[in-house]
């Protein structure tokens, strides 16, 4: 299949092109589209690149994906429990320190110490969670993360789709976990404090967000990352748990619809829901395009034979 610019786009695994132009992404994440092996996050393993068909707008590198490469592949339906395994570990753990603070407490008021520690486990269980899915999935844990990855290019749609809807799985089971593990205590939904207007949390969302993957960009996705790459994990749980310290009495500060997702099925409440979806999705995409478009330069140029 050609683009636009008469430029070969990626081949299916298995299905190499012969012509001399291709277009090549640098080999720096899980879920670009170039087969490779590659070192992310000190972890070597495969990249598949899928078949893609470009979508007309901002770039050609975003695409719709092939199904069978993108969903029902050995190696999707791997990253997609992958997506569900960390996701599930990351809200257990951050859920559930709140869940243990409240039984501490007594059910006291949100204090200092309390937001402290609400920070450190969501910090904590993040690095850990995309420190495990690092070298199947890419290690998202976080709609927000994954539209971002697709806006720049560095996911195709289907794939992503596959992404978020086990993301919100693990979300949800993981509160089920927790309402029968405590013996029926209740999952404490996101809600915008009384000072705060609707917009304000908006917007506080969504530069939360911003913030958040950025950093995945920058750490986890840049070619010129270097060595950078290995603590990627940890620079991503901080930014999250300083995120939380500043945001986290007014806000909740989710930055991540999945996690905002499980407690509001369980509970059953969704009041201003839409908040923890679209902030962090605007946030998400628009750091995407922010760091694709402008620190990263990637190009068409011909790919010597022996890589195809």
């Amino acid at each position: 299949m050609l683009n636009k610019n008469h430029h070969r786009l990626p081949a299916t695994a298995g299905h190499p092109t012969s012509t001399l132009h291709q277009y090549k992404p640098p080999a720096t994440h899980p879920i670009l589209r170039r087969d490779s092996t590659v070192n992310f996050f000190s972890t070597t393993f495969l990249i598949f690149r899928p078949t893609t068909m470009p979508i007309s707008g901002m770039v050609d590198r975003v695409a719709i994906g092939n199904v069978h490469e993108e969903v029902s592949h050995p190696g999707a339906i791997k990253a997609f429990v992958a997506e569900f395994i960390s996701t599930l570990i990351f809200v257990f753990a951050g859920q559930g320190s709140g869940m243990a603070f409240t039984k501490i407490t007594g059910g006291a008021p949100t204090s200092p110490a309390g937001l402290v520690a609400a920070a450190l486990a969501h910090g904590f269980g993040l690095f850990v969670a995309v420190s495990v899915g690092a070298n199947i999935s890419g290690g998202h844990v976080n709609p927000a993360v994954t539209f971002g990855a697709f806006v720049g290019g560095n996911i195709t749609l289907l794939r992503g789709i596959g992404y978020i809807v086990a993301q919100l799985l693990g979300s949800v089971v993981a509160c089920f976990l927790l309402l029968f593990t405590t013996g029926g205590m209740t999952t404490a939904g996101f809600a915008v404090t009384a000072e705060l207007s609707i917009w304000s949390a908006f917007v506080f969302e969504i530069v939360m967000t911003f913030g958040l993957v950025y950093t995945v960009y920058a750490t986890a996705v840049d070619p010129k990352k270097g060595d950078i790459g290995t603590i990627a994990p940890l620079a991503i749980g901080l930014v999250v748990a300083a995120n939380i310290l500043a945001g986290g009495a007014f806000t909740g500060a989710s930055m991540n619809p999945a996690v905002a997702f499980g407690p509001a099925v369980v509970s059953l409440d969704f009041g201003n829901h839409w908040i923890y979806w679209a902030g962090p999705l605007i946030g998400g995409g628009l750091a995407g395009i922010v760091y694709e478009f402008v620190f990263i330069n990637r190009s068409h140029e011909a790919v010597p034979s022996s890589e195809y």
